[in-house]
C-alpha cells in the first residue's frame, strides 16, 4: 500500500487532505503549522487541517519550521512514498525533498507558469484575468517551478472575489489530485517541465495594496476591490474616516467630476464614485463606525453626500 504523508495549513488545503485520505492510501501524518494566537482573546487556535486531521484520527506533527533536524528526523521514520502538499505555508529543503520514493507533489492555485508565488488567486484577479485554475505539479527547490502533472482550468465569475475563487478552486484542486494522483504513483502520467518563457511571479500582499486610486480606470478599481476581498481590502479615505469597500463593480460614468467624487448616493441608486476612466459602484461597504452591508442599506440610514471627495 502507498504510504503518503500529507502537508497543509489553511482551510483551502483540507479538501485536498480529504481527497488524498479517500484514494485508499496510508496516510502515515500530517505536518501543520503550529497553533496561533486567535480572536480578541488571542487564544491559540489549531489551524483547518489540524483539525480535520485530529476529525480523521491521523497523527499530526506541528513543527515551527520542519527544515530543522528534528522535522527531518521524523519524515524520514514516517517513510512516505509520496508527500503531498497544499498551501503549507514553510520553504521545503532538498534534504526534506529527497525523502519520499516518488517526490513531493504539490496543488497550487494557479496555471502554472503563470502566477507562481504565495497569492496566485489574488493576483489573477488583480491582473484583471477572465480564467483561473489548479495545478498538481512536483516540488523542487525553486518557487513553483517544478514539473508539471496535471492542470485545470475554470472561468472567473465577474463579480468573484478571492475568497469565492479561493473556495471553489479548492475543491477543484482537490478533484484534480484525487484524478491525476494515482496515475503519477503508477507511472502512467509522466511529468512536463514548465514553459520559463511563460512564467511570472508575484509578490505577497500588503495591507498598504488596498488603497484606491481613483484616477485608475473604473474596471482595473474593481479588480483590485475583488482580488483583495477578504483581506487586505480595498479602502478610500472620506472626511469622517475609512471606507473599506468589499464588492464593487464599473459602471458608465461622463460626469464631470475629479477622480474619488461621489457622484451619485442615494438608498434607490446607490453610491458610485468617479474614476479615471468611467466610475465605481460601490455594492458592499464598511463606512466608518457602522457594520459591513450594501452601499444602498447604509444609505437608508446614513448620507454620503453627493460631492464627498474619497482620498
Amino acid at each position: 500500500m502507498i504510504r503518503a504523508v500529507f502537508m497543509g495549513t489553511p482551510e483551502f488545503a483540507v479538501p485536498s487532505l480529504d481527497a488524498l485520505c479517500e484514494l485508499g492510501y496510508d496516510v502515515m501524518g500530517v505536518f501543520t503549522q503550529p497553533d496561533r494566537p486567535a480572536g480578541r482573546g488571542r487564544k491559540l487556535t489549531p489551524c483547518p487541517v489540524k483539525l480535520r486531521a485530529l476529525e480523521r484520527g491521523l497523527d499530526v506533527y506541528q513543527f515551527e519550521k520542519v527544515r530543522t533536524p528534528e522535522g527531518v528526523a521524523r519524515l524520514k521514520a514516517l517513510a512516505p512514498d509520496v508527500v503531498v502538499t497544499a498551501a503549507f505555508g514553510q520553504i521545503l529543503t532538498q534534504e526534506l525533498l529527497d525523502i519520499p520514493t516518488h517526490g513531493t507533489v504539490n496543488v497550487h492555485a494557479s496555471l502554472l507558469p503563470r502566477y507562481r508565488g504565495p497569492a496566485p488567486i489574488n493576483w489573477c484577479i488583480l491582473n484583471g484575468e477572465r480564467t483561473a485554475g489548479v495545478t498538481l505539479m512536483l516540488t523542487d527547490i525553486g518557487i513553483d517551478t517544478g514539473d508539471i502533472l496535471a492542470a485545470r482550468e475554470t472561468p472567473i465569475g465577474e463579480l468573484e472575489t478571492a475568497g469565492e475563487l479561493t473556495e471553489r478552486l479548492s475543491a477543484l484542486g482537490a478533484e484534480l489530485l484525487g484524478d491525476a494522483l494515482p496515475g503519477y504513483l503508477a507511472g502512467t502520467l509522466q511529468p512536463v517541465k514548465q514553459n520559463e518563457a511563460q512564467a511570472s511571479y508575484e509578490p505577497m500582499l500588503k495591507k498598504e495594496m488596498g488603497h484606491i486610486d481613483w484616477t485608475r480606470p473604473a474596471e482595473a478599481v474593481a479588480c483590485q476591490v475583488r482580488g483583495l476581498n477578504p483581506w487586505p481590502c480595498a479602502y478610500a479615505d472620506m472626511p469622517e474616516g475609512r471606507l473599506k469597500i468589499y464588492l464593487a463593480k464599473p459602471v458608465p460614468c461622463d460626469a464631470d467630476a475629479e477622480p474619488g467624487t461621489v457622484v451619485t448616493s442615494s438608498a434607490k441608486a446607490g453610491l458610485i464614485v468617479k474614476c479615471g476612466r468611467d466610475a465605481l459602484d460601490l455594492m458592499e461597504i464598511q463606512a466608518p463606525n457602522a457594520k459591513r452591508m450594501t452601499a444602498k442599506a447604509y444609505l437608508m440610514g446614513k448620507k454620503i453626500e453627493v460631492g464627498t471627495k474619497l482620498a
